[in-house]
């Protein structure tokens, strides 16, 4: 992705609980171009024509000829029927082509006719979100530039101010808003959003914003004062129907200037999971269960909606690969909804914490930890962790008897797989929601349940 704040395939191995360790990569898919088509002629005026007339003729061959002719006469006819038959069978296929092209026109309108009504409805309910930033900095002015170069510091501390841009949606009529976390990232001092319609609203309050150690990148607005303005929220789909191929819609602050951009392409893929960086590379974050798709995700695009044709959000438009063409990933719907509801019962945001450092189980990892399983979210013991815990001392797993060395294979009987992220289970639920998981221990399988706390501030 890419303005200043916005430049995403990011990951943190924190020592925050419920952080993942990556396990996977990203793939690259083409779109082929439509041929052109072809106008179709027009049809002919149906016209009724008289019958022709029958004549009737006898045909008379000398006996010594008749079997020789009798061959000849019935070559000719073959060869007739023949010629007659494929000429017919050409001008049928012929027709039929005419008529697939006329369809093939159809379908094209119909499919830029629904991308507009998508841009024109969906739209309205998308902003362009403004952030100043302040962050410390060096200030070189007064030292050797070779101890910049060779990091030997010097200098005195300032304060340095940044404005960047990205995108966000409405989700009620009161204001809420929500946009991907690194686009109001720590240090924000004041966002600003605008409409569609070019109304401005300042003074934004930032409810909350998913730790940096947390997968799911996500950040939520509040606009203080509506003036009485009718705000159109969003319509949310079930990203669980999405299928490979589906076609899809993004929309965005394009580059921070070009607003409500609208691109469109195909679902090529889900369950991904990548290292997104910042432009400067200064952070890293962890991001998994995307959907990828070739929709063309711009710089000022993060937070904006991936909608499906029927003009529902389906993902949240997040990242992009630097070094690709059209391979951009989005947060799906539901692994948000969760986070949504909270928000919007409490006022406040409440990230669901189970309390565990885990990897998603690949065929490496089954390899490299000698696992009985190829499924699910392993802990690693604290000496596969460098000593350090992986199960936090008196958190809710800890708690409910989750140990080291488990393999968690299902939350409430949904398997744990390469497209469904143990993070994601867990954030499509409340903090306070009993939850069940199924766990393998030495080869057992059992179930513990758990009841979901609040992810601590620090």
């Amino acid at each position: 992705m890419a303005d200043n704040s916005d430049n995403k395939p990011k990951s943190s191995n924190s020592a925050a609980p419920d952080w993942t360790v990556p396990a996977a990569g990203t793939e690259q898919v083409k779109r082929l171009k439509p041929a052109p088509l072809t106008p179709q002629p027009s049809s002919p005026a149906s016209t009724t024509k008289p019958k022709p007339k029958t004549v009737s003729f006898e045909l008379r061959i000398p006996s010594h000829l008749s079997k020789r002719a009798e061959v000849v006469l019935i070559v000719i006819a073959v060869f007739v029927v023949g010629f007659g038959g494929g000429w017919v069978g050409a001008a049928v296929r012929h027709y039929d082509g005419v008529t697939d092209v006329t369809e093939n026109k159809v379908e094209l309108k119909g499919e830029a006719t629904v991308i507009s009504d998508i841009a024109k409805n969906v739209g309205q309910s998308v902003v362009s979100v403004d952030v100043t930033t302040q962050t410390q900095s060096s200030n070189s002015n007064d030292t050797d530039p070779l101890d910049s170069l060779f990091g030997l510091g010097g200098g005195s501390s300032g304060t340095q101010t940044e404005e960047d841009a990205g995108t966000g949606m409405i989700l009620n009529s009161s204001g809420l808003i929500m946009t991907n976390r690194h686009v109001v990232p720590d240090g924000t001092t004041s966002v600003s959003v605008t409409l569609s319609d070019g109304t401005v609203y300042n003074n934004v309050k930032v409810v909350g914003r998913t730790p940096d150690s947390s997968s799911i990148d996500v950040a939520f607005l509040q606009i203080q004062n509506t003036n009485g303005h009718k705000l159109v929220p969003v319509s949310l789909g079930d990203s669980g129907k999405v299928n490979v191929g589906d076609e899809v819609v993004a929309i965005g602050n394009a580059l921070g200037q070009y607003q409500n951009t609208v691109t469109s392409g195909i679902i090529s893929g889900y369950g991904r999971s990548v290292q997104a960086s910042s432009s400067d590379g200064s952070s890293t974050e962890n991001l998994d269960d995307l959907f990828q798709t070739d929709a063309a995700i711009n710089e000022g695009n993060s937070g904006g909606p991936l909608v499906n044709i029927d003009g529902q959000v389906i993902g949240m438009n997040t990242a992009v690969a630097s070094d690709s063409q059209n391979i951009g990933f989005s947060i799906p719907i539901n692994d948000l909804t969760g986070l949504i509801q909270s928000v919007e019962q409490t006022g406040q945001l409440q990230v669901p914490y189970l309390g565990v450092l885990f990897i998603p189980i690949t065929s490496d990892v089954v390899s490299q930890y000698n696992l009985s399983v190829n499924q699910g979210a392993y802990i690693p013991t604290v000496s596969q962790n460098n000593g350090q815990a992986t199960v936090v001392s008196g958190s809710p797993a800890d708690q409910a008897g989750v140990q080291p060395g488990d393999v968690i294979t299902q939350v409430d009987g949904t398997a744990i797989n390469q497209s469904t992220s143990l993070t994601s289970i867990l954030d499509k639920h409340r903090v306070g929601d009993n939850v069940s998981l199924t766990i393998v221990r030495n080869g057992k399988t059992m179930n513990i349940n758990v009841t979901l706390g609040a992810t601590p501030s620090s």
